[in-house]
């Protein structure tokens, strides 16, 4: 289940998994694949150690909402609209509740989730850039003080809500933990993975 998190200039934004048979983890109207973001952010604390960095990702983009979809109709079965309604349709929610754990052989189905986002979005590329001097980083048109860019990267360590089924990560996860761990820096400064 994607969260609630405060950006520094758009208010509170909605970040993570959508459905647990899917790697595939939101930002608002942006998706992107888990193990791209891994990357992504590795990338940027290994550039953006001394100075400020900028870069630009390639993500999915839905720009209008109804094109997204209603998230809780779809988990409870009631209404399939949009992007996410398709998803669900193909992946419904578990029926029992144990079940509802993030599977970390997700990118198992990225060939059906690319053929969904081509039919709903569009790729897109968005601008990101890491600030030394104001220690934010910003994704597309959203602005994050440091504080809450580690809260995502702890988002992704966990596996979201409901967490990684059975606490076991996908490599590339383990692999960003490592690398972070390792990064210095001033973007990594008081990371840590619980």
């Amino acid at each position: 289940m994607p969260l609630a998190f405060e950006s520094a200039n758009r208010g509170t934004i909605a970040f993570g998994f959508f459905n647990i048979d899917t790697d595939l983890l939101l930002l608002q109207q942006y998706f992107l694949f888990a193990d791209d973001f891994c990357r992504h952010v590795v990338r940027l604390a290994e550039d953006s150690r001394q100075k400020t960095h900028e870069v630009s990702w390639l993500v999915y983009s839905i720009q209008d909402p109804t094109r997204i979809g209603d998230l809780m109709s779809a988990i409870r079965g009631v209404r399939y609209t949009g992007f996410i309604g398709e998803v669900y349709k193909h992946f419904p929610f578990p029926k029992k509740e144990v079940e509802f754990k993030q599977k970390p052989e997700g990118f198992q189905n990225r060939a059906w989730m690319i053929f969904l986002l081509g039919k709903w979005g569009a790729i897109q590329r968005v601008p990101v850039r890491a600030d030394k001097e104001n220690e934010t980083v910003s994704i597309g048109e959203y602005l994050f003080a440091k504080e809450v860019f580690h809260q995502l990267i702890q988002y992704v360590w966990a596996g979201g809500y409901p967490r990684w089924r059975d606490e076991i990560r996908p490599d590339y996860v383990l692999e960003m933990k490592g690398s972070l761990e390792k990064a210095g820096g001033w973007l990594t400064r008081g990371l840590v993975f619980p």
